[in-house]
């Protein structure tokens, strides 16, 4: 009974909580838009040929050409702008207690983990990813398959010193929680 006498249920006050929009965020790697644009471009350009060979080898549909263009055209704008908004929105920040990532173009998104919920991070490389010396972080926590964030477009260099910080703040929150169970020693 006494147990339940001591129990206290305070309300937060809300003012008082630190806020993440306070973080300085770093942005994304400028030449990593030229990966973006090269992508929609290979995307586009492929889609082109297919349509081109579609229009030589079933006459029944080339009057549609024009339509068909016009729709082409609007999809290739629509799809540079939103990865163009998207590019400049992707920002990330790391504190002493956790990691921020916000990306999106039309929704903007903010992720925001804790290390001690992280349970490795790992470093991709893609092909022209390499040769712009470009990686992407992926940060994993725990009970997920794939990662929780994504942060593409760092320096080789500071994606692996990312990966460490990430990999060091596991580490030591893992000794604390394993020296949290235990007691002082006394001298």
């Amino acid at each position: 009974m006494d147990t339940l006498m001591d129990f206290t249920n305070n309300t937060v006050d809300l003012n008082e909580l630190p806020k993440f929009e306070d973080a300085n965020l770093t942005k994304i790697h400028p030449s990593y838009l030229k990966i973006v644009m090269f992508n929609i471009a290979l995307f586009y350009g492929i889609f082109a040929i297919a349509a081109g060979l579609a229009f030589y080898y079933f006459p029944e549909i080339r009057p549609y050409w024009l339509l068909v263009s016009l729709v082409y055209a609007f999809l290739v704008i629509v799809s540079i702008t939103v990865s163009y908004i998207s590019f400049k929105n992707k920002s990330f920040a790391f504190r002493t207690h956790d990691v921020i990532y916000r990306t999106g173009a039309i929704a903007i998104t903010t992720t925001i983990i804790p290390y001690n919920r992280v349970q490795h991070a790992a470093i991709h490389e893609g092909f022209l990813s390499r040769r712009f010396g470009l990686a992407k972080v992926e940060i994993f926590t725990a009970g997920g398959v794939s990662s929780d964030i994504k942060i593409p477009g760092l320096e080789k260099g500071l994606a692996e010193k990312v990966r460490y910080l990430v990999m060091g703040k596991i580490d030591n929150s893992k000794e604390e929680e394993k020296n949290a169970g235990q007691p002082e020693e006394q001298l």
